[in-house]
């Protein structure tokens, strides 16, 4: 009697987990992004966000989300680029760093790719050095770069100041 063994208990399965790296993508300005699978909590749809007083520009406001309070950060602006023209309301993907909840306000979010570990690379000395501030690193995709962001360098306000 043949019996099926879950994918999990395959021999040699064990190292296919570690070799690949799940990211959920995210497009601003045309560029696509990455941040890893395991840091996403949410993705949304256009929100009402409230202003907050007295914030640093990149912060949008303040949203609710199921009874909490999530701060809304826009990516766009964080990265040095200038708002949409075409009045684009975008999506959000939302993250925790430190117990808090973070919307990262961006213009589309895309599909998950896994990728291989070995394709990662270090930040290009091209890549525009505000973003190197905020990337991990970078894979060359058949058709596009995508840009691996570092979530708590991004959502790290004291450094930038």
């Amino acid at each position: 009697m043949n019996q099926i063994v879950p994918a999990s208990k395959r021999p040699g399965t064990e190292l296919a987990a570690a070799e690949t790296q799940d990211y959920v993508t995210m497009f601003i300005d045309g560029q696509m992004f990455g941040i890893a699978v395991l840091t996403v909590q949410d993705v949304l749809g256009p929100q009402k966000i409230t202003r907050i007083p007295l914030a640093p520009r990149e912060v949008a406001g303040s949203l609710n989300l199921r009874g909490r309070i999530v701060t809304a950060i826009d990516v766009r602006l964080r990265l040095g680029l200038k708002r949409p023209q075409d009045g684009n309301k975008g999506m959000s993907v939302v993250v925790e760093q430190s117990g808090e909840l973070y919307s990262l306000m961006v213009d589309q979010v895309g599909e998950v790719l896994s990728l291989p570990v070995a394709k990662f690379e270090r930040n290009p000395p091209t890549l525009d050095p505000m973003w190197r501030e905020f990337s991990a690193g970078i894979y060359r995709l058949d058709d596009k770069l995508l840009v691996v962001l570092d979530v708590a360098k991004l959502l790290d306000f004291k450094q930038s100041e």
